[in-house]
């Protein structure tokens, strides 16, 4: 008994020896317990490819960063194993989702899974981060879903997680989708777009649209082809011309571009994704079961069927406005895109 109260009494010492350096140090630094905030000025985002190769990353974080910058090599054409064979091209995610999903402007990830679940007007239902990203999968991608539960689509989603860390408020505006543009109201001028692409594009995704792969072409390409049997498919997102000019505005050229000091203009950006999305891609089937609520559907969706009458080529290369404003006498809907 006598050793047990020892014991006892010793604890309640240090524990009242813990409690009284505590409440010193509070006094003298309290900067030690308080975490410093950081502004939504200064607010960075994180700098993925120097962080995975410091190490600096958690397991599932660094495998789905390896999953999203060399999806060729771990789940598409390029994969050892025939069974993780998802990606039917050899585009990485972040070909798009530019400097590993960081950059503003173009689909960024960075708050990404707050906005989930969302409704999803090609589906016309709720759809949850996986289902866009099974999205991506089937057209960007021109594969197959992954599996919900995979470790795979678990590190994509850890780092798509990751991102978004301590993102503030007044931050969330700046990463969230493409910045809009004002459409000119006429239809693609194709030689206008082809003078532009020789002139912008040609020298990084080549003359005939076909990319460039890193020297190390396990790693998958460094520009990606914009059309042709290795691009993304005629049901993605990126082949609709209003969706492609936004991101062209925001993100072309490369290393030029930015969402706040683009070096094209609207229209330039206009015509040059209708160029490019002129020429021929791999076809995904059943596009006629998108957007089961047909006056959900985006204008310049360039497959049909759609709410309205009017021709499959307005649809692809406009002009929109008139069918915008067909939709906003007809059923009371401010289209966009």
């Amino acid at each position: 008994m006598a050793n047990l109260l020892a014991r006892l009494f010793t604890s309640v010492l240090l524990l009242l020896a813990v409690v009284i350096v505590g409440v010193y140090l509070y006094g003298s630094h309290p900067g030690w317990f308080i975490k410093n905030e950081i502004s939504a000025a200064e607010w960075a985002p994180k700098e993925p490819e120097s962080l995975f190769e410091s190490g600096n990353m958690p397991a599932d974080v660094a495998y789905g960063f390896q999953l999203i910058s060399e999806t060729s090599s771990f789940i598409g054409p390029m994969a050892a194993d025939d069974q993780m064979h998802y990606a039917g091209n050899n585009l990485a995610c972040a070909n798009c989702h530019l400097q590993n999903g960081t950059q503003a402007g173009s689909g960024s990830w960075i708050g990404v899974t707050d906005r989930f679940p969302q409704f999803r007007s090609r589906s016309n239902s709720q759809g949850t981060i996986e289902d866009r990203i099974n999205g991506c999968m089937a057209r960007s991608m021109n594969g197959e879903p992954l599996p919900v539960n995979s470790k795979e689509m678990k590190a994509i989603v850890s780092y798509m997680e990751w991102l978004g860390e301590d993102l503030p408020e007044e931050r969330i505006k700046e990463f969230k989708g493409f910045p809009k543009i004002q459409l000119p109201e006429v239809a693609v001028d194709f030689e206008k777009g082809k003078a532009l692409y020789a002139q912008e594009c040609a020298v990084c995704h080549g003359e005939n649209g076909q990319g460039q792969k890193f020297k190390d072409a396990t790693k998958g390409y460094q520009y990606p082809p914009l059309w042709g049997p290795d691009s993304f498919n005629d049901g993605a997102g990126m082949h609709r011309v209003i969706t492609a000019a936004e991101f062209i505005k925001s993100n072309m050229p490369f290393g030029q571009a930015t969402w706040e000091n683009p070096k094209l203009t609207d229209e330039e950006a206009y015509h040059l994704a209708g160029y490019i999305n002129s020429f021929s891609r791999p076809h995904k089937t059943n596009l006629e079961k998108d957007f089961p609520d047909r006056k959900l559907k985006p204008v310049s969706t360039p497959y049909g069927p759609w709410a309205d009458n009017f021709p499959a080529e307005q649809h692809q290369f406009g002009p929109f406005q008139p069918i915008m404003e067909f939709y906003k006498k007809q059923y009371d809907l401010n289209k966009t895109k």
